[in-house]
C-alpha cells in the first residue's frame, strides 16, 4: 500500500472513531509500528490530527467552537434535527459526548425546558446557552482522549439516576454484534449510561453501520432508537429494522 493510501485509511479511521491506536493500525495495514508512527507524525505535522502516546485523536473531537473541522457535519446536522424530536418539556435527559451530540445540542429549540445530565464538559458548555435548561455535569476522572468524565465516581453517580432518555454517539454498531467500542473505560461508562435511562437513542452516521469493534457495550435490542442521516426505509438499515429497532 502506498503512503497516500495509508494516510487516507488512517484519516478515515480517525474520522469514524475519533481516535485510533497504533497497534490496531499495525494489524489493519500490515506494516511496522515505526511506519505507523511516521505516518501519524506526518499527518500531525499537516494539522490533520493530534498525535498522542499510543495513537492519534481527531481534531474535531476537541472543540465545540470550530465547526470547520467536524467530519461529515452535514450528515450530523440531519441526525441532530431528528433527535430533537424526541425531546419534550420536562424531560430528564442524559448525554454522552462527541461531535454528533454537540450538533444535537445546537439544534435544540431555544425555549425548551428540560434537565440535562452529561458526562461531557463541552456538551455542558453548549447546554448552558439555553436559559430554560438545567445542566448537571457528572464529575469524575477526565479522559483527555474521549473528552468525557469516567471512572468509578461517575458510574456511582449514574447508578442514582433514571433519565427519561439517554443520547449517545458510537464508534460502531452492528445488527448482530450490537453496540461496540475499543476502550474498556468507555465501554463500562456506556453500560452505566444505558442502565441509568428508561430509553436510549444512538446517534450514528451511516459510515459507522455494520462495524463491530472488540468490546461489546450492549446487544442491539437494548437500543430504543437508531438515528442516522438516512431515510428510514434505506436498504442499509434493513438489518436493524429486522431487530425491531425504532429507526429515525
Amino acid at each position: 500500500m502506498l503512503k497516500k493510501e495509508r494516510h487516507d485509511f488512517i484519516m478515515r479511521q480517525i474520522n469514524l472513531h475519533n481516535r485510533v491506536l497504533t497497534s490496531d493500525l499495525v494489524q489493519l495495514l500490515t506494516v511496522s509500528e515505526d511506519t505507523i508512527r511516521r505516518d501519524l507524525q506526518e499527518l500531525a505535522d499537516e494539522g490533520l490530527l493530534f498525535k498522542v502516546h499510543g495513537g492519534a485523536l481527531s481534531k474535531s473531537y476537541h472543540s465545540s467552537f470550530d465547526d470547520s473541522t467536524v467530519y461529515a457535519r452535514d450528515s450530523k446536522i440531519v441526525i441532530a434535527k431528528k433527535a430533537t424530536n424526541l425531546i419534550t418539556d420536562g424531560m430528564v435527559v442524559l448525554t454522552g459526548g462527541g461531535t454528533t451530540i454537540l450538533e444535537f445540542v445546537k439544534q435544540l429549540p431555544k425555549n425548551i425546558e428540560a434537565t440535562f445530565f452529561t458526562i461531557s464538559p463541552l456538551v455542558a458548555v453548549e447546554l448552558a446557552k439555553y436559559s430554560n435548561i438545567e445542566v448537571i455535569l457528572i464529575g469524575g476522572l477526565f479522559s483527555k482522549n474521549s473528552q468525557v468524565t469516567y471512572g468509578g465516581q461517575v458510574i456511582t453517580q449514574l447508578a442514582e439516576l433514571k433519565a427519561d432518555l439517554c443520547l449517545m454517539g458510537t464508534s460502531a454498531i452492528h445488527p448482530e454484534e450490537g453496540l461496540t467500542d475499543t476502550y474498556w473505560e468507555i465501554n463500562q461508562l456506556k453500560k452505566a449510561m444505558l442502565a441509568a435511562s428508561k430509553k436510549t437513542a444512538v446517534l450514528c452516521i451511516s459510515e459507522k453501520l455494520d462495524i463491530a469493534l472488540r468490546l461489546r457495550v450492549c446487544p442491539i435490542g437494548s437500543i430504543s432508537y437508531l438515528i442516522t442521516e438516512l431515510d428510514q426505509d434505506h436498504e442499509s438499515l434493513t438489518g436493524y429494522r429486522d431487530k425491531e429497532v425504532n429507526i429515525l
